[in-house]
């Protein structure tokens, strides 16, 4: 068992005075994969975990929906397997696949023993309610109302703070990773752990550790329209490649068919249940064809179909007639019905003046979910040794072209316990006194309305040219804009003091050149990357693998 506490060390280099903390493991992230992990490892190791803001701030917070796993008699394993499959497109790993599926049920049992009040069946409160989501052959997502992500959240907190083994950062957001480049060794690539920046103080401090995981979440903030949370930048990902890793599959990005449309609504998700639950996509009043339900003319599957389908067919309706939104509607439910199963989505439209148990609801799509990033093994093993991704960040063989709705949490959930395993088993590193960050910088007073002109037009033109139907044009034009901001933001990165601002806009433009560069490459139109020049489907399905 290991007995290491936080330790304080003399930095290399000139700046001696400097001092380093060692921790056995450093997580950076702390949704549902970054808690979870915690708790595991926290029985044998002492933890850090990291966040840039609350320990509620994160994406897994936000997930309504709920956790897929086979947990009834008439659903299967193999069926399971097979819708994720056919969602991702063709490019999902079978053996990543069927891992995560057969380990579900664990999964969900293990939350169910760390108290998490998922919703029971009505008729008979010894069972799980299960409910069916877009893309899935069986009802078999349970769930916590409609905020399950908040509810697994909030119960796992409390364990954390009360853990005498986890150390919780919070307002302090990862610089980069420290590897064996950064103290010479050329010879390996190796991560000892991170600089971080303490937002409250401004200083950097340098954070040692045996093992770090990555565990950032995705990167829907590199688009105008998005369900993610502000604290979604793509860090992860861009940490991971400067550090020497492998990225894979990073054009497909899951954009959802319903985010609400409302100007007082910032990233409010109407989760795939509603349609589940039998939920109708309409064309809006004023418009040709008010009323139209419009999911039957693009798949048999309606409203059902898969999100990518779903959001295309979104996308096609409102161009083809200038709509600003559509209309979902599930109004034809019983009143009741809709404020059991929905209250968080029935309270905040109420408090919007859209009462959903009488009238539709303006939904438009946003980005939702990054199915590339960081490729792992099984155990969660990026290519630099000690250096791990687990959740959203990663880039497992799961989701393919096109994630399963339900399949994000459930994939947290199993590979936090593959990570905690694979770090079990193999002998600590000794820890070497670690180069101290420079902090002679300035700051720039220019700096902040340069840094937001420069957000808001990356991300302007990450919605308008690598959106849901890309162009070779559309890509040629959005990769040279991002050439020219990172000369820009580089050139302030490498003269003046780090800001939370810079770090965040740094990693957002290294996120948007990688999904570009992998929109580039893919000569075809498969799941999540739709292009117009080229819109058939190559018969053999290839990853997008990139190499620093």
């Amino acid at each position: 068992m290991s007995t290491h506490m936080p330790s304080d060390s003399p930095a290399s280099g000139t700046q001696q005075a400097s001092r380093q903390t060692n921790y056995d493991v450093l997580i950076i992230g702390s949704g549902l994969a970054g808690m979870s992990l915690a708790l595991r490892l926290a029985e044998d190791q002492r933890v850090a975990l990291l966040t840039k803001g609350e320990l509620l701030d994160a994406a897994s917070a936000w997930a309504q929906g709920g956790i897929a796993a086979v947990l009834d008699d008439n659903d299967s394993v193999e069926e399971h397997i097979r819708d994720t499959h056919i969602a991702g497109a063709g490019l999902c790993h079978e053996d990543a696949v069927r891992f995560v599926v057969e380990n579900g049920k664990r999964a969900v049992e293990w939350l169910i023993e760390q108290g998490v009040p998922f919703t029971t069946d009505e008729n008979n409160r010894a069972e799980l309610h299960l409910t069916r989501e877009g893309g899935h052959s069986h009802r078999r997502i349970v769930h916590a109302a409609d905020a399950t992500g908040r509810a697994v959240q909030k119960t796992l907190v409390q364990q954390l703070k009360s853990h005498p083994n986890i150390q919780i950062l919070e307002h302090q957001i990862a610089v980069d990773l420290i590897t064996s480049k950064r103290l010479g060794h050329l010879s390996d690539k190796r991560c000892y752990g991170a600089y971080v920046l303490d937002k409250s103080t401004g200083r950097v401090r340098t954070i040692g550790a045996r093992s770090t995981v990555l565990a950032t979440g995705g990167a829907g903030k590199v688009y105008v329209y998005t369900t993610n949370p502000d604290v979604a930048t793509g860090d992860g990902v861009a940490m991971a490649w400067r550090a020497g890793c492998a990225v894979a599959n990073m054009e497909f990005m899951q954009f959802h068919p319903t985010c609400l449309y409302h100007p007082a609504a910032k990233s409010y998700l109407i989760t795939e249940a509603v349609r589940g639950e039998g939920g109708l996509l309409r064309i809006p009043p004023g418009y040709d064809s008010a009323g139209h339900r419009f999911m039957p003319d693009h798949d048999g599957r309606a409203e059902l179909a898969p999100r990518d389908v779903v959001a295309r067919a979104i996308d096609f309706e409102m161009k083809k007639r200038g709509l600003d939104f559509v209309h979902l509607d599930i109004s034809h439910k019983p009143p009741e019905f809709l404020t059991e199963h929905f209250p968080n989505i029935y309270a905040k439209c109420l408090s919007l003046g859209i009462d959903i148990t009488k009238e539709p609801i303006p939904v438009v799509p946003a980005a939702h979910y990054t199915c590339g990033g960081v490729v792992t093994d099984l155990n969660g093993r990026t290519e630099v040794e000690h250096l791990y991704a687990v959740g959203e960040v990663s880039c497992t063989g799961l989701h393919g072209a096109n994630r399963l709705a339900s399949n994000s949490l459930l994939e947290c959930l199993v590979f936090a316990e593959a990570v905690r395993n694979n770090i079990a088993a193999h002998g600590a590193i000794e820890l070497p006194p670690l180069p101290a960050w420079d902090e002679s910088r300035v700051t720039n007073a220019d700096e902040e309305v340069i840094l937001s002109h420069n957000w808001d037009e990356l991300r302007r033109f990450m919605w308008d040219y690598v959106g849901i139907v890309r162009t070779n044009k559309r890509l040629e034009r959005a990769m040279h804009r991002i050439h020219l901001l990172n000369a820009e933001i580089n050139e302030y990165y490498a003269n003046f003091r780090v800001s939370n601002d810079l770090i965040e806009l740094r990693n957002l433009l290294q996120t948007a050149e990688l999904i570009v560069r992998s929109a580039m490459l893919r000569k075809e139109s498969r799941g999540l990357h739709y292009s117009l020049d080229y819109p058939e489907t190559l018969p053999t399905a290839l990853d997008t693998v990139l190499k620093p």
